[in-house]
């Protein structure tokens, strides 16, 4: 999905026109996936532009670059504010943000210790992940042959630029052999995750998801998802899910920032139930209530944004 440039990036502390945002070609990062970043969503809401979830994303964010000694040199209300300066300073209600932290130019060995660590932050329209259409429709998935990261071998539950290669071969897989997406299984043989995405499964009236332990990035929008269902009375279930359930559950669906509440129509060509989506729509609606109004934020999910614009020039 192409890109639609805006008019600055901020990066290490300050603004920078978008064609400026450059980096070297030693980047330590470039060569070893070694970035840890996010994705976040900034809904157009009836009360203005409000950024979904925007504290655990940055929280999450310092937790990832923990792990892989990146850190992260500003603290996490400089990141939030950041991120709202993009927003605002591009004037957009309604954008995906990616804020990445990553060792930069200043070492080729592979631990890169020494590497100065650089945080960029940026922010542009991107539409439903998966299509429009999937949203309302839903989409065609597969099993891929490629399988997730062991236990004990890269951290999956950690959102780093590196695990992503993984989640490459599983979608270009899929992509080749004309679905929308893949789903990877573990190296049990055990149900994890799509390319970019959670997934629910809907069998006798509850709701199944994989456990955290299945080599799976736990996910925020998975995590609302769970609390809006639990509030609705639907029960939740994380467990170890075989592949044949996918074949005989009465619905299914991919959760994530970019993907949203996407609808699964079918896998490895089987029509996933009757067709009927009756819990999927509820958690639609419920989720995307949150954004225009229907669905009370009583989580205090909804980071509100400043619309006035920010003289940019003062910040280059």
């Amino acid at each position: 999905m192409a890109l639609t440039p805006t008019r600055f990036i901020w990066k290490n502390g300050s603004l920078t026109p978008w064609e400026n945002a450059t980096t070297h070609i030693l980047t330590h990062a470039l060569h070893y996936g070694s970035a840890v970043f996010e994705g976040i969503r900034c809904y157009e809401t009836p009360d203005g532009p409000r950024v979904f979830r925007l504290g655990d994303h940055i929280t999450r964010m310092f937790q990832s670059g923990r792990v892989y000694h990146i850190d992260i040199p500003f603290t996490h209300e400089e990141l939030s504010a950041a991120c709202k300066t993009v927003l605002s300073s591009n004037e957009l209600a309604s954008a995906y943000i990616r804020p990445i932290a990553y060792k930069g130019y200043g070492s080729i060995g592979v631990v890169g210790l020494d590497s100065p660590i650089d945080v960029a932050i940026a922010a542009f329209p991107w539409g439903a992940y998966l299509g429009e259409s999937g949203l309302a429709d839903g989409i065609d998935v597969c099993i891929a042959s490629w399988q997730r990261m062991a236990p004990n071998t890269v951290p999956t539950g950690l959102k780093a630029a590196g695990n992503y290669l993984s989640s490459q071969l599983i979608s270009m897989e899929a992509k080749s052999r004309g679905f929308a997406e893949g789903i990877g299984l573990g190296t049990d043989g055990l149900v994890s995750e799509g390319a970019g995405e959670n997934l629910f499964v809907v069998h006798k009236g509850k709701l199944f998801t994989p456990p955290a332990a299945a080599s799976i990035l736990a996910g925020i929008t998975r995590d609302t998802i769970i609390t809006l269902a639990k509030d609705r009375g639907i029960e939740v279930v994380e467990q170890a899910i075989p592949r044949e359930m996918l074949y005989i559950c009465d619905e299914m669906f991919f959760t994530g920032t970019a993907a949203e509440v996407t609808p699964i129509r079918s896998i490895d060509r089987f029509s996933i139930g009757s067709g009927e989506r009756p819990i999927t729509r509820q958690i639609q609606d419920a989720f995307f209530g949150l954004f225009n109004g229907q669905t009370e934020d009583r989580w205090g999910w909804l980071d509100p944004v400043k619309t006035s614009v920010q003289p940019a020039s003062a910040a280059i």
